[in-house]
């Protein structure tokens, strides 16, 4: 039974902060791996203007995931997911063996109420938040805490998130890092333009990537 940490994300592009992040959740919380969720597109982004196409997004995680437990997947352009959610039911559907915790920056809590079945992915898989520079007063405040408050595991049982019953949720205590995707884009805005495969840059392909899969259903 592996023990996998899920981390959904835009990855506009991805960066090292996204790196630091996931190894240090991993060390916390006693992970196997990591898998990058590279997300199709963001409901709640639509209508954004400085989204890099997909492939390109994919290949800047590939890049910054390199060398680690970490693997990058295109799991939600496969199977037609479009919301956290029906994500994560999917994944626990194809891989019963594994135990997931699910993965989320301090500065995407005060937003969470607005995700499509929010409560309902809460209660599928333990919550892990990850802390981000500027958020702390704003995530404990957030809307949704107000229900989610009442599972909240402390931060030095975080090993312990297998033994729980969702919903649960956890504050981790870690070295916050400042890297910002936005701020990435503001200062480089053609960033995907290298990014992207030569046969892309091309042709416009929708999916030309041969993305790493997650475990298979009888590793470990």
């Amino acid at each position: 039974m592996a023990r996998i940490g899920l981390l959904g994300g835009s990855f506009n592009p991805a960066h090292k902060g996204h790196r630091r992040i996931s190894l240090a959740a991993l060390d916390a919380l006693g992970l196997d791996e990591i898998w990058w969720l590279v997300s199709p597109g963001n409901p709640l982004k639509e209508g954004a203007t400085d989204m890099a196409p997909f492939e390109a997004r994919v290949s800047s995680a590939l890049r910054m995931s390199r060398r680690a437990p970490i693997k990058v997947s295109d799991f939600e352009t496969r199977e037609g997911s479009r919301y956290s959610v029906e994500t994560v039911r999917l994944i626990k559907k194809r891989f019963p063996s594994h135990e997931f915790i699910w993965l989320l920056g301090s500065d995407t809590l005060p937003n969470f109420h607005k995700w499509r079945d929010w409560r309902g992915l809460a209660r599928e898989v333990p919550i892990a938040v990850i802390r981000r520079p500027g958020y702390d007063s704003s995530a404990h405040a957030a809307r949704a805490m107000g229900w989610l408050g009442r599972f909240v595991h402390p931060s030095s049982q975080a090993k312990h998130w297998t033994e729980w019953s969702a919903p649960a949720i956890l504050m981790l205590r870690l070295p916050p890092d400042p890297t910002s995707a936005t701020a990435i884009r503001a200062h480089d805005p053609n960033w995907h333009r290298r990014s992207l495969p030569r046969a892309s840059r091309q042709q416009r392909l929708a999916m030309p990537l041969s993305v790493r899969r997650p475990l298979g259903r009888n590793s470990r």
